[in-house]
């Protein structure tokens, strides 16, 4: 048959879904022509997404045909991190691969690690088939850590889990504080919704450390200093308190421990709260009687505030104020950190724990990889990790402490599989680099953490080159281990079919049903706690948590300032006088579009914003190349003299890989591997540096 003209190629559009690590997950529609993908745009009837997409996504047909797409697997023939690769066969690769991982796992499967996160959210090429095979082989677990988990752990002991306002019923608000996050930058249809109740009088105010786009475009913005939203969501609590704007019906129906709540909050007057958050105070009493007296109120916290010492506390109190003042009853009112324990997924079916039959090998936090890989065989670590399987991730750029990370990865006897669309900082390190594909390849099904709607993402067009789904990587990995459960044969619509459990929440949801529609919205009331109802063990919004006394924490929410500050590390901060924050570029997520050229333009190179003052007394004048450093390593990029950060605060923008940075060397270089107070969580924004 004679080939088509142009004009009369087939052009087909497929249903599809944002698969990356942003609360929007958005509903997309892939334009195919002649089996190409030549356009991605967002499905304008989808509630949430409404025909936009960020620029990022909407440049996703120039990232999966990016001419350095890896379509080949490829095995490293010289010295670890020499770059030096060879093409290989599938069939060579994985033969070698199962082998390797069957010499170890004979000595101690524990000593094999996966290493992932959120590279796509998908719930089968994320964790499903991957979890099954890591179970049967027993390897170490990994404590998926490295974005939410402090501020998670913070909702959870307050509200129960990660659940909150509808992002649709925002529209309605008529004070919305947005808290740690910018969110034209990370949160961007969350944004639209803000716009229309700024349109309809709503007044908007921004809590940040430093002057983005977001905070422009707010009434107001309260420029704390890093790691003291506690002490200010405290002061809130005690105006609300001296000034009876509280909603006494609600604090004796549905809450449990106000009186101890209110004896702590009492010592927290907006004068203390200043002189700890380095705002007025009477900035402080005008938040609190906006908060107090505007209805409906709501509350956007973002995950930037958690990223410090004492992150999951900050989320604790701040999750607490909603119910003072009975916000819950309304669909405008209350706050939203993540919906995703509203969806009801099945996790056993996907991960298929019971493959582990009876044993429990040790956790390994993602966030303390770069100590972990250099860490002997001991009684308390146990065995050396040999191997290590790293897919929807890249280590190398995004963990902290880089040097440390650096120094695991460039172990000559760690045996490392990297799954990857690119040759990223993690990939030159591997002794096996295997080709996945992207979303617009294959079948998924998605939850949010964002909004309330499943998505099923259909494949677009067929793997390029010689790719392969993360799912039948696995599938085939386990083949050749000699793994004959029936779930490891299972094709990825049969894993999808069983990803959404049968709950009232999911209402009729079925996975035919989604890929057929692209979207459907949970059976959730518009307002959730508007009676109480809370998911914890008493029913009520815990302000005293009994689990967190039994775990030997504060069973109220505590004020914990940085790890390394003026005011918990002095002799720390007379060396390295300036807080770092490492907040994302406008134009990635995470380490993922980094090197798309018309992305990577748009951000030209790593910079690093100075406030004038700082800028003056070290003598560093706007577009200069400076360092910033610590005991931990070294930073160069350019500077931005600018007042949008706070005198004594250096802002720098992340997460370039670090190939693609001066040096080699990212922002990670200068951050640290402890942890967070709830939650085991990585302390990015909780870091000390000079600048010279």
């Amino acid at each position: 048959m004679a080939d088509l003209a142009p004009t009369q190629r087939p052009v087909i559009t497929v249903r599809g879904a944002c698969p990356h690590d942003c609360p929007d997950t958005c509903a997309l529609l892939v334009t195919v022509e002649d089996s190409v993908a030549t356009a991605v745009r967002g499905d304008p009837d989808h509630p949430t997404t409404h025909g936009a997409l960020c620029t990022k996504v909407s440049r996703y047909t120039e990232r999966t045909y990016h001419p350095q797409r890896l379509l080949h697997p490829l095995k490293r023939v010289g010295a670890k991190g020499s770059g030096q690769f060879a093409q290989v066969g599938w069939d060579e690769a994985l033969d070698d691969i199962a082998a390797k991982l069957g010499t170890i796992g004979a000595r101690n499967p524990e000593a094999i690690l996966p290493y992932s996160y959120a590279g796509t959210m998908g719930l089968v090429q994320g964790e499903a088939m991957a979890a099954r095979f890591f179970h049967k082989l027993g390897a170490s677990k990994l404590n998926r850590t490295i974005c939410s988990a402090a501020g998670g752990a913070g909702l959870d002991a307050v509200l129960g889990g990660k659940v909150g306002m509808d992002v649709e019923q925002f529209a309605h608000s008529r004070l919305i504080l947005i808290w740690g996050s910018n969110s034209i930058t990370s949160n961007l249809h969350f944004w639209t919704y803000a716009q229309r109740a700024k349109r309809a009088g709503a007044k908007l105010v921004c809590i940040d450390p430093w002057r983005h786009e977001t905070a422009d475009k707010c009434h107001e913005h309260i420029q704390l200093r890093p790691g003291t939203d506690a002490a200010l969501a405290y002061a809130l609590i005690h105006e609300l308190i001296t000034h009876g704007w509280l909603d006494q019906d609600y604090i004796r129906r549905y809450t449990l421990g106000f009186e101890a709540l209110r004896e702590r909050a009492l010592q927290w007057p907006p004068e203390r709260a200043a002189t700890v958050c380095g705002v007025p105070a009477e900035q402080i009493r005008q938040l609190a009687s906006d908060y107090g007296t505007l209805r409906p109120a709501a509350i956007r916290v973002n995950y930037g505030l958690q990223r410090v010492r004492g992150g999951g506390n900050a989320v604790r109190t701040i999750s607490s104020l909603p119910a003072l003042i009975g916000a819950w009853r309304d669909p405008a009112g209350g706050v939203l950190l993540s919906s995703s324990n509203h969806f009801a997924v099945n996790t056993e079916a996907l991960e298929r724990p019971d493959l582990l039959a009876g044993r429990s090998p040790r956790m390994i936090n993602m966030s303390t990889i770069g100590d972990d890989l250099q860490r002997p065989t001991s009684p308390e670590f146990g065995p050396r990790i040999e191997a290590i399987i790293v897919y929807n991730s890249n280590p190398m750029a995004v963990a902290p402490d880089g040097e440390a990370v650096r120094k695991g990865f460039a172990r000559e006897e760690l045996f490392t599989v990297v799954l990857e669309h690119f040759q990223t900082d993690t990939a030159d390190l591997a002794d096996y680099v295997l080709p996945a594909t992207t979303q617009l390849e294959h079948l998924d099904v998605h939850k949010a953490y964002g909004h309330r709607y499943w998505l099923a993402n259909n494949p677009a067009i067929d793997p390029l080159g010689e790719a392969k789904p993360n799912s039948q990587i696995f599938r085939e990995l386990a083949t050749r281990m000699g793994f004959t459960e029936a779930c490891f044969a299972e094709t990825d619509e049969q894993i999808a079919a069983q990803a959404i459990a049968a709950d009232p929440c999911n209402g009729a949801i079925t996975f035919k049903a989604l890929r057929e529609q692209g979207w459907m919205k949970l059976t959730v009331p518009e307002a959730p706690f508007a009676q109480g109802g809370f998911p914890t063990p008493s029913g009520k919004c815990e302000f005293w948590s009994g689990r967190e006394a039994a775990a030997g924490r504060d069973p109220l929410p505590e004020v914990l300032l940085p790890y390394e500050s003026e005011a918990t590390a002095p002799q720390l901060a007379a060396r390295y006088p300036l807080a770092l924050i490492s907040p994302p570029a406008r134009n990635f997520l995470n380490s993922t579009f980094v090197n798309v050229p018309s992305l990577q333009a748009s951000e030209s190179e790593p910079l690093m914003l100075l406030h004038p003052q700082d800028a003056a007394s070290r003598g560093i004048a706007d577009g200069q190349m400076a360092r910033a450093f610590n005991d931990r390593g070294s930073y160069a990029c350019r500077v931005r003299v600018s007042p949008r950060t706070r005198p004594g605060q250096v802002v720098a923008f992340g997460i370039w890989w670090r190939k693609l940075s001066p040096g080699a060397v990212n922002v990670n270089a200068l951050t640290h591997q402890r942890l967070t107070d709830l939650g085991a969580g990585p302390c990015f924004y909780d870091c000390l540096v000079e600048v010279s």
